[in-house]
Order: C-alpha cells, then structure tokens, then sequence
C-alpha cells in the first residue's frame, strides 16, 4: 500500500471544493425553511446539484491525479464505483416518481407496481412519510444542521438570523456553534 502523502496542492484544492459544497449543502437546508416558501423548489435544486457537482469535480481531481500516477483504469474505476453514478441528465426516473409518491402518501400506478424497485423506493417513501410526523429529534442530524447554520451564521457574521428561520431547538444550537467560532481572519502578507 502506497504511503506517499497527498500533495500539498492537491490537498488545498480538495478542501477548498469541500468547503464550496458544504456551503452549498447548508443553503439546501435553508430553503427548506417555511419562509422560503417562494422559492424553495428552485433554489433547493439549485444549491442540491451545485453541491453534486462540486463534490463530482473532488472525485476527478483526484481521479485525475491517481491516473497520472500510474493507478489501472479498473483500480480506478472500482474507487470511483462507477456503477452507483446516477445520471441527473436523464431526468427523474420511475423509482423516483415512486418514492414521492410513498412520500405523499399516493397509491403507485399499476404500472410501476410491476417493477421490484418502484415498490422498495415507494414504501421507502412511506416510510420516510411515517417518521416525518414524529418530531425531528435525531441529535446527530440536528447537530449537523446546527453546524452548517452556525458556521454560515458566523461567515456571514448574522447571528441574529438565526432565530428568524431556524426551530427553535436547531437555532438554540446553532448559536451555541456560531457563538464559539471565531470569525475568520484574512491572511495578510508581510
């Protein structure tokens, strides 16, 4: 197994890309808030898909790299998992129709009955229905949002926001966040 560390520019480049889509991650989450009612729909897809592609330029910067440094295209492709690659190109496909339906709480086309997988993603869907009306208390998913929107709070330097979209309980923590981090000081060369 290969020790070499990555390369410092490489490195630097991939943490910049990370940060961009974990930017673009939290502002999904905040135009699922109620006072995005407006315009949710488009800019949730929006941020969703700059954050996808973001990430997608992580993986072939890297990609790019094993390949000038010998990797085999099949060692590659393995790490890549070429096989899971969902094309957004293609549009909306009939398992996704069916997992929003089970979301909706719908009934699924005979059609789509038919195949295997339109059924496992609708109950997925149902199942995702059924825990949506049980209160949102998973404290590692509200302690992750309460990151992303502190840390943006803080960039932003708009603490008070915060208790402006936020539920209470993600907003109480997410102050706690922004609170601890301090702001950001631009390098300054001597």
């Amino acid at each position: 197994m290969d020790s070499t560390p990555m390369p410092e520019p490489l490195r630097r480049a991939i943490h910049q890309l990370v940060s961009e889509a974990v930017q673009n991650c939290q502002e999904v989450l905040r135009y699922t808030e109620p006072d995005q009612a407006h315009t949710w729909k488009r800019m949730t897809l929006y941020r969703a898909t700059d954050a996808a592609d973001t990430m997608n330029a992580v993986a072939m910067l890297i990609a790019a790299y094993c390949e000038r440094t010998g990797m085999t295209p099949h060692t590659l492709q393995s790490y890549l998992q070429v096989g899971q690659q969902d094309i957004r190109a293609h549009g909306t496909q009939e398992e996704d129709r069916s997992h929003v339906a089970g979301l909706m709480g719908e009934a699924l086309p005979y059609e789509a009955l038919r195949a295997e997988t339109n059924r496992m993603e609708h109950d997925q869907g149902q199942l995702e229905a059924e825990q949506a009306k049980r209160p949102e208390d998973d404290p590692q998913r509200l302690f992750t949002e309460a990151c992303l929107h502190g840390l943006k709070a803080r960039l932003c330097e708009d603490v008070d926001a915060l208790d402006s979209y936020l539920p209470p309980q993600v907003a109480a923590m997410a102050r706690k966040v922004a609170e601890v981090l301090e702001a950001p000081e631009l390098a300054t060369t001597s």
